[in-house]
């Protein structure tokens, strides 16, 4: 390599992700390649969680654990940090702080898992059910905007502005107030259609907006880095803050899916479909509902509760084994519905599903079969959900998440989608977050730094000899789920 080419490598810019999850911060420094440079990881104390609902988290701890990961990041560059020239947050969607003077907690975190304030929430979903049918939404018992009311019902007077986590990192960074970004603004009520907050909502409960924050679009610069954090993180002063999205949807850009009909399986303890459509569609039965795209567009998603987890009696060490044999015995003898709890929120909604099992399993690698076929057929009524509803699915399917590891499932899902699957290399949230740091910064928009900095892995494609057997057996499942009246009748 020359001189020169050294030069360049060194002197390029680049960007920072940061991931504010529950148990942990990850800070993952990338170049306008989204080649990884640096990246670093800070513990977070665990939320502490009640019978009766409750779950907090000290929110004063979250600055501390940004600021050594992004210390430890920025000191592994070449540069010391000075070559970053913009950094974005994202962390777990619904998480809330009340906050006084200057920023200051005033108590806990709530958690996205809180529930407390159900009552609230349904109140509001009374109060706003004309805005929330037109959004294709509804205020769920942990929604944050039930436990913004719970807020200033409980701290009163004291009460300045009630943040979600990135504004408190924001803040943290800048030394300022900063904007909030429509994805984390979701669930507190904000209508990324009308832009607006729900205002007829938080009339009802004599909640004045001037203590929620300013809302901008996700992408967007939110402010600079001051000096007190650069001399705290190593990151140079009047390095550009942006906006995040919440952890879901960070997961999906960190894909690529960023244009209208690129979607995303993302195969972890659950299974979770999310994707891009260039208009609002809303799902009558509330299986799916949509994000707002920084561009404009809209991300449908839902999550199941089948997943990943119907493999939680297998002992990690014996899953290859298992898969192998899967793998040689081709499809199942049987079929059979994973599902480990009671009720299914998406590609249905109904509270009285239960897991089945059509036949017996001649042995385990059979049982260990049937269960990987289980959750590809819940894959397909998720995408054949979603074509119906008007959103055209174009492509490969990205593929994410610990299940997308398991060379003999991901062949299983293509077959039974007969479609191909590209298993992502780096579908996380703090890479997603690097990628709106870079939009407007390295790129211009979205797209081109999806385009630029995602690498897609290998494509997996459907198995045509496995695919008769298969498609006699996703009916078989479909017949079975709709003589137990759990599908709608759309």
């Amino acid at each position: 390599m020359s001189s020169a080419s050294r030069r360049t490598t060194v002197h390029a810019p680049a960007v920072i992700g940061i991931d504010v999850a529950t148990a942990s911060v990850r800070t993952v420094c990338v170049d306008g390649q989204g080649r990884v440079l640096a990246e670093a990881r800070g513990e977070l104390p665990p939320p502490v969680r009640t019978a009766g609902g409750t779950s907090e988290q000290d929110a004063r701890s979250w600055w501390p654990a940004v600021r050594s990961a992004l210390r430890r990041t920025t000191g592994a560059l070449p540069r010391g940090g000075r070559e970053v020239i913009a950094v974005a947050v994202s962390a777990t969607s619904g998480t809330i702080v009340p906050t006084g003077t200057d920023g200051v907690p005033l108590g806990p975190a709530l958690m996205y898992d809180d529930r407390r304030a159900a009552d609230a929430n349904a109140e509001a979903q009374r109060a706003g059910s004309a805005r929330w049918d037109a959004l294709g939404l509804s205020v769920g018992p942990t929604a944050a905007l039930g436990r913004a009311v719970w807020c200033l019902r409980t701290y009163g007077s004291a009460l300045r502005q009630v943040l979600h986590t990135p504004e408190v990192v924001g803040r943290a960074l800048t030394g300022r107030p900063v904007a909030t970004d429509w994805s984390h603004a979701l669930k507190s009520g904000y209508d990324a259609r009308a832009a607006e907050w729900a205002h007829e909502v938080f009339d009802a409960f004599a909640f004045p907006l001037a203590l929620l924050p300013s809302v901008r679009a996700p992408a967007t610069e939110a402010g600079v880095v001051g000096p007190e954090a650069a001399e705290a993180t190593g990151l140079p002063r009047g390095c550009s803050v942006r906006l995040g999205m919440t952890d879901g949807c960070a997961g999906q850009i960190a894909t690529g899916a960023v244009e209208p009909g690129r979607f995303v399986g993302v195969l972890g303890t659950t299974y979770v479909l999310k994707g891009v459509s260039a208009d609002l569609v809303r799902d009558a039965t509330g299986a799916f509902y949509s994000h707002r795209h920084p561009d404009g567009w809209w991300l449908p998603g839902g999550a199941s509760n089948t997943g990943g987890e119907c493999l939680a009696d297998v002992a990690p060490g014996r899953l290859p084994a298992l898969d192998a044999a899967a793998a040689a015995r081709g499809p199942a003898s049987y079929v059979r519905y994973p599902l480990r709890r009671d009720g299914e929120r998406f590609p249905f909604v109904s509270g009285a599903a239960r897991g089945f099992e059509l036949g017996r399993p001649r042995d385990e690698a059979d049982a260990h079969r049937a269960a990987l076929e289980g959750v590809a057929f819940v894959e397909r009524l998720a995408l054949d959900r979603v074509e119906r509803l008007g959103v055209p699915v174009l492509g490969p399917l990205h593929a994410a998440g610990g299940g997308s590891r398991s060379a003999v499932w991901t062949a299983i899902r293509a077959t039974v989608l007969d479609r191909p699957i590209r298993v992502v290399e780096r579908a996380e949230t703090a890479f997603g977050a690097a990628l709106l740091a870079a939009t407007g910064t390295l790129h211009e928009d979205l797209a081109a730094s999806a385009a630029a900095m995602v690498r897609g892995g290998a494509l997996v494609e459907p198995v045509p000899d496995e695919r008769p057997a298969l498609d006699d057996a996703h009916g078989r499942f479909v017949a079975a789920l709709g003589e137990r009246g759990w599908l709608p009748d759309d």
